[in-house]
């Protein structure tokens, strides 16, 4: 018999409905607040109660006992006049699977102290920033990946005329709840400035050529000027530059229905453990070139990376201390079976190309029929780069050296990644709508996910059919089928799990319910224990600004990315709950 008077799972509840009561309580005591003064914020709160399941492998080895975690926030921001002050409070306790354990806590890492005109504009304390693309600087956070490289320090930003902004930063990163201390990490200084040209000169104003500038560069200081690096039996000293310097350009022209934007980062010498030491400088370049027009769009980019992962911390291998970020050219999906093999972008090196079509028939027409119908057909193609010994005696790669020599154009033939896609949209009529989706994916799992030559590389197709019925003005009917068929790639390994299907069916009540069942079989996996079928059950319900959403079911084992950052998922069976607010 189920007891739930001891059992954890009354724990989870309790918490569950006091987070829910706190929220509508503060949500009205700020409401009334926030009519007489400038407060405004936000929050989340994910839990998770984590059940064994012998099918998956979970046990309570596995979960090492913590079968109740929780990650969450809330956010308040006071405004007055041209002053804002803010502040972040965040408690992981502990956090989600999947998360990683050092984020276990409840701190304030996160507040700031702002001020603000037409001309100025200057923060104390924590904040987020980018320059251009990202290529030299870019602090943010992503909630679903655990993600926050935040600068705590001072930035200030100059609009002294009409075109030109500047700006400055010097921080460090946050890591985890770790004090800045005992050089475990280094100090971040930046300085960037863009030139929009036709605000700038009156000749230029009114032209159909638009044009902007942009310039950036950026340094981190970490102390340490020496390192014991032990090569098989013997221990060299190397010696390592304690200013590294990141700088770059960008353009961004337009021209009627013409978009070029493209920009250059070089990084100086910065011998770390992501690239073993090695003395070579890195780069990087990107480029996007775009048409549209109604009913039409077509885009390209191009994307080189050498040797730039840029960190506060040499010695981090990990997603945390990142100062740059390097954009990713492949598409994103959220399909449960296109999105089961994600690329992440690999900062030692690559080359990726990518491109397009956006197309829209014309209602009316032999093929648009009485409603139109609308194509993305979309390619992208990520090789590595082909890497060449500096000289006769020195291996490719060697800690202490240049490392290897690489041309602008020297692309490997070893396949990362390599996606095609079409997409469909057809409105059948004013209730019906479909959305039908092919894929053609190559994902190199040895590569991406960091194995040394055990899988290959995925190749698989899969199909997807989305289909909406809005029954009437309160109700609609939405019912996923997805297919993925794995082909096997690799002499002495398994690269895949084999093939997949899925479907999911969800209802939703306007304006407050939804309601989804869903389910992922993993119907070809050679091994017959794991055929498993990865079913999850959700509502929620949304009211105003809040939204409060329960569901119970499987995580499969895998990788989630979010513009080429990644981090692992493992698998797990349990109830979970999610309440987000904004007031």
């Amino acid at each position: 018999m189920f007891n739930l008077k001891h059992h954890p799972l009354k724990r989870f509840i309790r918490t569950a409905a006091v987070a829910v009561t706190l929220l509508w309580a503060s949500g009205a005591t700020a409401q009334n607040i926030l009519d007489n003064t400038g407060i405004s914020g936000s929050m989340q709160m994910d839990g998770a109660y984590y059940l064994t399941d012998k099918k998956m492998g979970i046990t309570d080895s596995t979960l090492d006992g913590k079968t109740l975690r929780m990650n969450g926030f809330t956010e308040i921001n006071y405004n007055w006049k041209n002053f804002t002050a803010g502040m972040r409070v965040e408690a992981y306790l502990p956090p989600l699977l999947g998360y990683d354990a050092d984020y276990q806590g409840v701190g304030v890492p996160y507040w700031f102290v702002n001020y603000k005109n037409d001309i100025i504009d200057v923060t104390a304390g924590n904040f987020y920033e980018q320059f251009g693309n990202g290529m030299t600087l870019r602090a943010y956070q992503e909630w679903t990946l655990g993600y926050d490289n935040s600068l705590k320090g001072l930035r200030v930003k100059v609009t002294p005329f009409k075109g030109v902004t500047l700006k400055g930063v010097w921080g460090v990163q946050r890591y985890y709840w770790n004090a800045f201390e005992n050089n475990n990490r280094g100090i971040v200084k930046g300085a960037d400035a863009d030139f929009y040209l036709n605000d700038m000169f009156t000749a230029l104003n009114d032209s159909k050529v638009k044009i902007g500038l942009g310039g950036s560069i950026v340094s981190k200081y970490q102390a340490g000027k020496t390192l014991d690096y032990v090569i098989g039996e013997d221990i060299y000293t190397l010696t390592l530059p304690e200013n590294v310097a990141n700088y770059g350009g960008r353009i961004n022209l337009n021209i009627g229905g013409f978009n070029l934007y493209g920009e250059y980062a070089h990084k100086i010498n910065d011998p770390s453990a992501m690239n073993d030491y090695i003395y070579k400088p890195g780069e990087g370049c990107y480029l996007n070139l775009a048409y549209s027009k109604k009913g039409f769009g077509l885009s390209a980019q191009m994307k080189r990376i050498d040797n730039m992962s840029y960190k506060s911390n040499r010695s981090i291998t990990n997603n945390m201390l990142n100062i740059n970020y390097l954009p990713s050219i492949t598409k994103e999906h959220t399909y449960y079976l296109a999105s089961m093999y994600p690329y992440a972008t690999q900062p030692n090196g690559e080359f990726g190309v990518a491109g397009q079509l956006t197309y829209s028939i014309k209602k009316n027409t032999a093929l648009g029929g009485k409603t139109g119908l609308n194509f993305i057909v979309n390619y992208s193609q990520v090789n590595g780069l082909d890497r060449k010994a500096i000289n006769d005696t020195t291996a490719i790669g060697l800690s202490g050296t240049d490392g290897y020599k690489c041309g602008f154009f020297d692309i490997s033939k070893d396949l990362y990644y390599r996606e095609f896609s079409i997409e469909a949209t057809k409105k059948f009529s004013k209730n019906w709508k479909g959305i039908f989706t092919y894929l053609n994916q190559a994902y190199n799992r040895d590569v991406v996910e960091g194995h040394s030559n055990e899988y290959g590389i995925v190749y698989s197709n899969i199909g997807i059919a989305d289909i909406t019925w809005r029954i009437n003005n309160n109700y609609a009917l939405r019912g996923e089928l997805q297919g993925l068929w794995s082909l096997k790639a690799h002499e002495n390994h398994e690269a895949n799990t084999g093939d997949w299907a899925a479907a999911l069916v969800e209802l939703t009540v306007n304006p407050h319910w939804f309601f989804s069942v869903s389910d992922q079989w993993n119907y070809g996996n050679e091994d017959e224990d794991m055929q498993l079928h990865y079913y999850n059950v959700n509502m929620g319900y949304v009211y105003n600004s809040t939204r409060i959403a329960v569901a119970y079911g499987r995580q499969r084992e895998g990788i989630i990315c979010v513009g080429g950052v990644c981090r692992y998922v493992p698998a797990s069976t349990g109830l979970t709950l999610t309440v987000t607010s904004t007031f």
